[in-house]
């Protein structure tokens, strides 16, 4: 039987949130190590390995000792760890806003609906579009957010019709559209939203412009 009484760990902190509608509020966050991905823009690549091995318990006290009004279960893939689900439950009940990052590959069903659910749709760009788990769009709801992380204008496209394609504004307004750093300027996908009326939220991934790209814990 899996355990569900641990996770491990990579690492918690408070920070300001960076990206999603919830971005520039403090937030706690818990990155769970391991994942199942290789996304070629990977910038949490110190997550896949190491970490330690903590109770829930003790990741909900850290977690609710930062006394934020959101706490973020990112990754790394949370939804690998069988405790990550009971953990976010625990810390709504807390009267915490929850967020949760995942990849799309895992299956989201199970997650409580207090959860704001952050889903990423896998770009070509990605290498893992192949990865993508549509069924999880069934339990997408108006209070989640779907992510698009692009590396150029064929990620732009793609981005584009999928939208179109699966009537993603159906399931939620919150579409977001990121820049892979470095590799797409943020100029440009501006100018392409706005000549073709696509439905997102152009988002800067904050903590790198308050912190810089490399910094990590933050």
């Amino acid at each position: 039987m899996a355990n569900q009484d641990s996770l491990i760990v990579s690492e918690i902190y408070a920070s300001i949130q960076g990206e999603s509608t919830f971005a520039g509020i403090p937030c706690a966050f818990v990155r769970t190590t391991g994942c199942n991905l290789r996304c070629s823009w990977c910038d949490t690549q110190h997550a896949f390995h190491g970490g330690i091995r903590m109770s829930r318990d003790v990741v909900r006290a850290r977690a609710l000792s930062y006394q934020t009004p959101l706490v973020e279960i990112t990754g790394g893939e949370p939804l690998l760890q069988p405790g990550s689900s009971p953990l976010m439950s625990e810390l709504c009940d807390a009267g915490r806003t929850v967020l949760l990052e995942t990849s799309g590959e895992a299956d989201i069903s199970s997650v409580d609906p207090r959860v704001h659910k952050i889903m990423d749709v896998k770009c070509p760009g990605s290498g893992q579009c192949h990865r993508n788990r549509w069924g999880n769009l069934s339990f997408i709801r108006a209070s989640d957010e779907l992510k698009f992380v692009l590396a150029g204008i064929d990620d732009y496209k793609w981005m584009r019709e999928t939208i179109r394609e699966r009537n993603l504004i159906d399931r939620t307004p919150h579409l977001l559209a990121s820049v892979v750093f470095g590799q797409l300027a943020l100029r440009d996908l501006a100018e392409w939203v706005l000549r073709d009326a696509v439905p997102v939220r152009v988002q800067v991934q904050l903590h790198k412009v308050i912190w810089g790209p490399e910094a990590t814990g933050v």
